[in-house]
């Protein structure tokens, strides 16, 4: 029996994925894994039992990363999961960039009670006239899960459209469309786009990438959105382009004292994923990770730990073993077991970073003798019987 905690509400149709080897509890220190959205964990005390935490969601920034990988708790995000809820407010995004959408709105609201609106409204509306999208230049940072569909919508609506990304993956040159143009450099986006958004994760290198020095670099009345993480771009920097015209708009997703009502920014609540489907999506994805995880020891989609899938398990035993990525850990790990002659059957190993996880299928369950030897083992941070 497992038992999992909610720090947030997740969608039912995420936790009916939950078979009757599951039970919720409503203590932390009481749980195996934890689910979460947007709940901070930094401040709580993560109890020794716990094995897991599932981001429903994409960004992790709410979770002691460094704490839970040097306890060997495997957290996972839903990359993917919320992309097309994102995607489309995106799109909508440059829509509302590039057309007086809000300002005639807000027009229409303040003359609401004019007879004679109808009429009136034909010689309001030239203050609202915009820019059409077709032809023009879309520069897309970050060609992951969100930032590919955006570029391909976008190649749908006529857009002339170019990438970067130093780390895109097989998987995801599959799905780009041949119309999309790749730059190998980011100065090649600011100097060509009228409209720039960045779809990167939060990383060291990349808080507060778009400053001064990259708006300098951008054309004149080129339109930034971003709808990722409110610390990619420098906004102290980005308000000072809008009021000197050096740019036209800012679209965040992201409310804050900085760009909140500053004219030119056009700031939404963090509606990215406040989708029924993404919602549902996430908390499915989930459950599914965390499950095959408890099950079979299986990692997908962590953040902290490498991606390590042997299947389900079918021989007598299996055993994770979460150590440092150091040299000659898998040497020690085999000689344990040639000791006292047990027989590894299949295994899996591989590192991310500082850590590295190794899974081991053996003929029969592991001794004791042999967990112990292994727990003594110099780097091994966390020894779990699977079966």
């Amino acid at each position: 029996m497992f038992t999992y905690n909610c720090l947030n509400p997740i969608a039912k149709i995420g936790l009916d994925k939950f078979t009757d080897a599951y039970e919720p509890c409503a203590n932390l220190e009481d749980a195996d894994a934890v689910l979460v959205r947007s709940a901070s964990m930094h401040d709580l005390a993560l109890p020794e039992r716990l094995l897991a935490v599932a981001r429903a969601g994409a960004g992790v920034n709410n979770i002691p990363l460094d704490k839970c990988s040097e306890k060997g708790i495997v957290v996972f995000n839903t990359p993917g999961a919320n992309a097309n809820g994102v995607k489309e407010l995106v799109i909508a995004g440059l829509l509302l960039a590039s057309r007086g959408v809000i300002e005639g709105i807000e027009w229409v609201r303040e003359n609401a009670a004019d007879p004679d609106i109808a009429k009136n409204m034909e010689k309001a509306k030239k203050n609202f006239a915009g820019n059409e999208l077709q032809g023009k230049k879309l520069g897309v940072i970050g060609l992951g899960a969100i930032g590919i569909r955006v570029a391909n919508v976008a190649t749908a609506l006529g857009m002339d459209v170019y990438g970067y990304d130093p780390y895109l993956s097989v998987d995801a040159a599959w799905q780009i469309s041949s119309k999309i143009v790749r730059f190998n450099q980011i100065e090649d986006i600011y100097r060509t786009c009228d409209y720039i958004t960045v779809h990167v994760p939060l990383l060291p290198e990349t808080k507060g990438m778009i400053d001064r020095e990259a708006i300098s670099q951008m054309r004149d009345g080129a339109v930034v959105l971003n709808f990722a993480r409110d610390v990619l771009v420098n906004e102290a920097d980005m308000v000072e382009a809008l009021q000197a015209g050096k740019i036209k708009a800012y679209v965040s997703d992201f409310a804050n004292p900085t760009t909140a009502g500053q004219p030119g920014c056009i700031i939404l609540p963090h509606l990215g994923a406040s989708t029924a489907e993404s919602e549902d999506n996430c908390a499915v994805m989930a459950v599914e990770e965390l499950k095959d995880y408890l099950e079979n020891g299986n990692i997908v989609n962590s953040v902290n730990f490498p991606k390590v899938d042997l299947g389900v398990c079918t021989g007598g035993g299996r055993i994770a073993i979460f150590h440092r990525n150091v040299a000659n850990m898998f040497v020690q790990f085999t000689n344990v077991f040639g000791r006292i002659n047990e027989n590894i059957a299949n295994l899996a190993s591989k590192s991310k970073g500082e850590y590295a996880y190794t899974l081991l299928d053996l003929d029969k369950p592991a001794t004791q003798e042999a967990l112990d030897a292994l727990s003594k083992i110099e780097g091994v941070i966390r020894i779990r019987t699977v079966k």
